[in-house]
């Protein structure tokens, strides 16, 4: 077996005097895909700091190949003193990179070179940081949350990037489709201890139930066999004193072994305020335009929503959508055409960029309006702390100032607030940046049982299959169109998914070297995703591979006196032939599947 390019080994570390990281491991070898999860505080973006070298740990041993080169990708990148996002980029290779393929990420990703990045917005930063990590094409790539402020388009690309590299690959993400494509292992990070499967993460929630399960019926095992040996020393006949001893000591074990034990973390509790029920008709636009004078925003569009219907906004970065919010809600006048707002509307809204949270503010202050210890819910007061606990705050952070919280701690914080007001319509502009996916979770079952109406921007497509019930797409030039169903239907009924948009509408930079066509029809969807196409590529040599891998230990089993001569190695034989031969029969099904696939799409 070759030996890993990076292992983290035992990894311990505490802050605060709270361990974060007891019992950690990560072990990276050749083309891993290994996606790496957890809830928020879990210890995940810790890990991933710790395997790039950038702080140290308490105890454990950290292990890199000599020579391999390592890159990773924060959540908040520091610009430093680069005068332009050319110089920041450039400034991440090393000696014998090429440089002509940083110039290349950044037209890719629809920038220039040239921008300030003191005057980036959250998807620019996050782009040119990608380009700053994925120019130097490393051995060991370690990304943190990669799509966060990243359109549609951008998301599809980087799949498409990540699948085609030859890098090892360690990745955080709330994005649930994205973890699917890429991760071919899961590492979950779970009360300081990481667990590791063998599998993607489309395969993880299922494991991670089970685990739950076992544990849960280890524990009512453990309470049972306390509470029997405590009705022995109760009422147990009297028998030498040696071995009675012996039974107190162990029913001691028993119950400190209970006691040790680290349930899983609580669930978020989503609840949302009620308000008086809405009018049938919530709003209505009919003709409406926006132009800034740069060309359209909106463009004569009408639409219709109705009490209960959940309707997404869908679009590159820089289409309207958040214009069009604004004119739908009322709080933009548009150019033309008209808006109605229905009857008895309580609206709560959600920003993107949490700007209306101040980082001097509390956790206590921003939940209960500035004032006393009570958080005024629809059903009644309730005490802040209280409150907090059910979006799984510690009561210790009630006087935390906000700019101290993780950027998934002030996601649940702006959920926490906003749901704690009374409301019958919901705006939510990506409301799942930064959250963990038990909380997603809940969300999504919040929001399918919220009696109200639900308007929502957001470029996770697993979200918006689950919640939307109609998405509002930008075709471009100001043109709006809705599509019922969710991001897949919407695709299939397009018979494409989103593209980049220029600075006018136009298409985005190509590649040095390419030109597009004056006119191109949209092409047909494939059904298979990219990391399924680069299977369906790889997967006939693995087959090849393990097919002769086989039949060598066959060869060598073959031999009648292995077995008397060397007991150990016909064991060891057996076991690497039976999993070789799981593994062929998996990657032969897994080809033929994904055969039909390629030629339904042929088709």
């Amino acid at each position: 077996m070759a030996p890993p390019l990076l292992h983290l080994r035992d990894i311990a570390l505490t802050f605060g005097g709270t361990p974060l990281l007891t019992s950690a491991e990560l072990q990276v070898g050749e083309s891993d895909r290994i996606g790496l999860v957890g809830r928020n505080g879990s210890g995940k973006s810790t890990l991933l700091k710790i395997a790039a070298g950038m702080i140290e740990a308490d105890s454990g041993e950290r292990f890199v190949q000599p020579g391999r080169t390592v890159r990773y990708l924060p959540q908040e990148p520091d610009f430093g003193t680069a005068a332009s996002v050319l110089d920041y980029v450039t400034s991440g290779l090393a000696p014998g990179d090429d440089p002509y393929r940083a110039q290349y990420l950044l037209e890719v990703l629809g920038l220039t070179g040239e921008e300030h990045p003191g005057r980036l917005s959250g998807g620019e930063k996050r782009r040119a940081a990608l380009a700053r990590t994925l120019a130097p094409e490393p051995d060991i790539l370690l990304l943190d949350e990669p799509t966060n402020h990243l359109d549609l388009p951008a998301i599809e690309w980087l799949e498409g990037e990540l699948a085609s590299m030859k890098s090892a690959i360690v990745l955080i993400s709330h994005d649930r489709r994205f973890l699917a494509d890429i991760t071919r292992a899961t590492v979950w990070i779970d009360r300081g201890t990481s667990r590791r499967l063998d599998k993607g993460f489309a395969h993880f929630e299922a494991w991670r139930d089970e685990v739950f399960e076992q544990e849960e019926r280890d524990q009512q095992k453990l309470a049972q066999k306390i509470k029997r040996e405590e009705h022995w020393m109760t009422y147990g006949v009297t028998a030498r004193r040696k071995r009675n001893m012996r039974r107190v000591r162990e029913l001691g074990d028993l119950r400190a072994q209970k006691k040790a034990h680290r349930g899983p973390q609580g669930n978020v509790k989503l609840t949302v305020g009620d308000a008086e029920v809405s009018g049938k008709r919530v709003i209505e636009a009919k003709g409406i335009s926006k132009d800034y004078g740069e060309g359209p925003i909106v463009s004569d569009f009408s639409i219709r929503i109705l009490r209960g219907d959940r309707v997404a906004l869908v679009g590159p970065n820089g289409a309207g959508k958040t214009t069009l919010l604004k004119l739908l809600t009322g709080a933009l006048e548009p150019d033309s055409g008209s808006v109605t707002l229905g009857s008895t509307l309580d609206m709560v809204t959600m920003d993107q960029a949490r700007e209306s949270l101040r980082d001097d503010d509390t956790v206590t202050e921003v939940l209960t309006g500035g004032g006393g210890d009570q958080v005024v819910l629809s059903s009644g007061a309730r005490h802040v702390v209280s409150y907090m606990k059910d979006f799984l705050f510690a009561p210790e952070q009630a006087r935390t100032p906000v700019g101290a919280l993780s950027g998934g701690e002030r996601g649940r914080l702006m959920l926490a607030r906003a749901l704690a007001r009374p409301s019958n319509l919901l705006v939510l502009d990506e409301p799942t940046n930064d959250l963990d996916l038990e909380t997603l979770d809940l969300l999504q079952e919040m929001l399918a049982d919220y009696p109200g109406t639900v308007l929502l921007v957001s470029h996770d497509r697993d979200f918006l299959d689950r919640v939307a019930t109609s998405v509002v797409f930008a075709e471009g030039d100001g043109l709006w169109r809705e599509y019922a169903g969710g991001y897949s239907d919407m695709i299939a009924q397009r018979g494409a998914g989103v593209s980049a948009r220029g600075a006018r509408g136009g298409e985005a930079p190509k590649p040095k070297g390419k030109t597009a066509p004056a006119e191109e029809k949209p092409k047909k969807k494939s059904r298979l995703s990219f990391t399924q196409q680069h299977q369906l590529k790889t997967l006939p040599k693995d087959i090849e591979k393990l097919g002769r891998e086989i039949s060598k230990m066959q060869s060598e089993l073959a031999d009648a006196d292995l077995f008397a001569k060397n007991p150990k190695r016909f064991d060891t034989l057996m076991a690497k032939m039976t999993k070789a031969q799981e593994d062929l029969a998996s990657a032969e099904e897994t080809w033929l599947e994904l055969e039909i696939l390629a030629e339904e799409d042929a088709g």
